[in-house]
């Protein structure tokens, strides 16, 4: 009797693993991971060089090791400035979770023209961000019948910085929680109102753990862009508070220190990386008790 050889198939430089499926040349990645370095990790690279350069003269930069740009930013005064970003972009993940997630769950269960509705939740984007931040100058002045009405000046403060906020966001969180909710088995649900669960109980116990993959994309799509968010601060808050993003655009192009200006960014890009991480954890997590 001969036994057979293992199944390989050279046709198209695929061959089959021991559990059938097809695995493709590792070379098809090329084109994505050249991307990758070219426009992710090179720039990243000098960011970082540049952060332990020295600045010298008015724009000179001597790329000696120098931790000194890293030692300013223990003064409280920057401090107030992160800590203040932090606010901002936990304030925007939870509202925007706040208003998304019963807009998706009610588009994904009830809602009959889903596809009307998803087409005016991206609409927005049809449109320049930095010409909707600019609309908002438009609503939020005094002038306009709204706030005349209620007697109300919310231009350029906290307040308007927020809502412009919520407002270009609020698309980010929405996709993602009601990509996650459309695919979840409704009967799941129904089942364990059958078992007992009142409304709350069975959300909390079938459609949360089953949403959450879609909750943690939104947040990261949500909090990581607003660490750095400059334009919205800068047009409705009149660029009168600082923020992280405000700080180092100041550096490169007003102070021309750019040493300080990327030791600033490296620290909110190492504080990203971390709340990734902690993300997929969570996320990985949810998976696994959904499971």
């Amino acid at each position: 009797m001969v036994e057979e050889a293992p199944v390989l198939t050279a046709r198209r430089g695929r061959r089959r693993t021991r559990g059938g499926g097809l695995r493709y040349p590792a070379w098809l990645a090329l084109p994505a991971l050249a991307w990758y370095g070219a426009f992710f990790l090179a720039p990243l690279a000098f960011i970082c060089a540049y952060s332990f350069a020295e600045l010298t003269g008015f724009a000179g930069v001597d790329f000696t090791w120098n931790l000194e740009n890293y030692r300013y930013l223990w003064d409280p005064l920057y401090g107030e400035v992160f800590l203040r970003t932090l606010g901002l972009a936990s304030f925007g993940t939870a509202a925007t979770l706040a208003i998304g997630f019963p807009f998706a769950y009610w588009l994904a269960r009830y809602a009959r023209a889903k596809t009307l509705l998803l087409l005016l939740v991206v609409l927005p984007f049809w449109t320049s961000f930095l010409i909707r931040t600019y609309a908002w100058l438009i609503i939020l002045d005094p002038g306009f019948p709204l706030f005349r009405a209620l007697d109300a000046d919310l231009l350029y403060s906290t307040q308007a910085i927020y809502i412009g906020v919520v407002y270009n966001y609020l698309p980010l969180m929405v996709l993602p929680l009601y990509a996650a909710l459309e695919r979840m088995d409704w009967s799941l649900v129904e089942a364990a109102g059958d078992l007992g669960d009142n409304a709350f109980r069975a959300f909390r116990r079938v459609t949360l753990p089953l949403a959450l993959p879609g909750i943690v994309a939104g947040s990261l799509l949500v909090f990581i862009p607003l660490t750095g968010e400059y334009l919205i601060p800068v047009i409705l808050g009149g660029n009168k508070t600082a923020y992280t993003g405000t700080l180092i655009a100041q550096q490169f192009s007003e102070a021309h220190d750019w040493p300080f200006g990327s030791a600033i960014a490296m620290v909110v890009i190492a504080g990203m990386t971390v709340v990734l991480v902690a993300f997929s954890r969570i996320a990985a997590r949810g998976e696994v008790a959904s499971g």
